[in-house]
């Protein structure tokens, strides 16, 4: 297992916001439809943001507020999947209000599709290809990587997940030509093991979809995240970013700081990490 840095101590909690779609939301009966931001919306919220004195970035340009080498009032800016409206709507948009962002991309689909999502009757959406990628990065923006297959990493083996989380890492590296730091767990869904994979793998930080800015004490590889849906308003996503709102709903859940943690590690393996499990 590869020795791991201390945790950073920062001076302020760090909200990292997670996108999907951004493109015309489909029909609320559509299982899609929550993940699915319109251009407008989009486009509205990141002028909100910035109106209230937030700097959108991509976790590369994050990294220093993470490590607690800068302070500011900022703002992670993440897209799981790396969907073809992404490059479309959401670059211009990233642009014209002077944010990056960093895309999860699953390695296994470049110019593919959701195809995770095919069984449960979603509809099928583009995925960026080598060139989009390109393109995003010539722009200012990064990339991560999110597993091979979008992967469920609680239905993989540790040797599968293990193939799924490196792997991935390499496959966009040879692609692009460029380091891959970050990564995001598919479904949010991980056991302590998997952040331990992360580092192994040489990802500089992991995030999760709970629901919390990430605060002073929390592990690079466990960074939570703010899911922003199709309901979101802009008062609620300013509350989101600026207060303890979300961390107050989960306190009321009986989640309490430092739990972000929470699945057992594989049979037989030991975790470099503490934390109690979460019911």
């Amino acid at each position: 297992m590869t020795p791991r840095p201390p945790i950073p101590k920062r001076r302020a909690p760090i909200p990292i916001l997670v996108y999907h779609q951004t493109t015309t939301p489909p029909p609320p009966d559509v299982r899609s439809w929550r993940l699915t931001i319109s251009p407008d919306t989009f486009a509205r919220q990141l002028r909100a943001l910035r109106a209230f004195g937030f700097r959108g970035l991509s976790m590369r340009d994050l990294e220093p507020y993470l490590r607690g080498d800068k302070v500011g009032r900022v703002v992670g800016i993440t897209l799981d999947d790396g969907y073809l409206n992404n490059y479309e709507h959401a670059l211009p948009i990233l642009q014209g209000v002077g944010f990056t962002a960093t895309s999860y991309v699953v390695s296994g689909q470049l110019g593919g599709s959701n195809v995770w999502d095919h069984a449960a009757g979603i509809p099928a959406t583009p995925l960026m290809d080598v060139a989009h990628l390109k393109t995003w990065l010539a722009a200012g923006m990064d990339v991560g990587a999110h597993t091979r297959r979008h992967a469920n990493l609680l239905e993989c083996d540790a040797a599968s997940a293990r193939d799924e989380m490196a792997g991935s890492k390499r496959d966009l590296e040879d692609a692009l030509g460029v380091e891959v730091r970050h990564f995001s767990y598919p479904y949010g869904q991980h056991r302590l093991a998997h952040a331990d994979m992360a580092s192994d793998a040489g990802y500089l930080t992991a995030t999760t979809v709970v629901q919390a800015r990430v605060r002073r004490d929390d592990d690079l590889l466990l960074l939570p995240r703010i899911s922003v849906h199709a309901e979101t308003t802009i008062p609620l996503l300013l509350a989101q970013v600026a207060t303890c709102i979300e961390e107050l709903r989960q306190l009321r859940r009986g989640v309490r700081p430092g739990d972000w943690t929470v699945r057992p590690v594989y049979a037989g393996e030991v975790s470099s990490r503490g934390g109690r499990p979460v019911h």
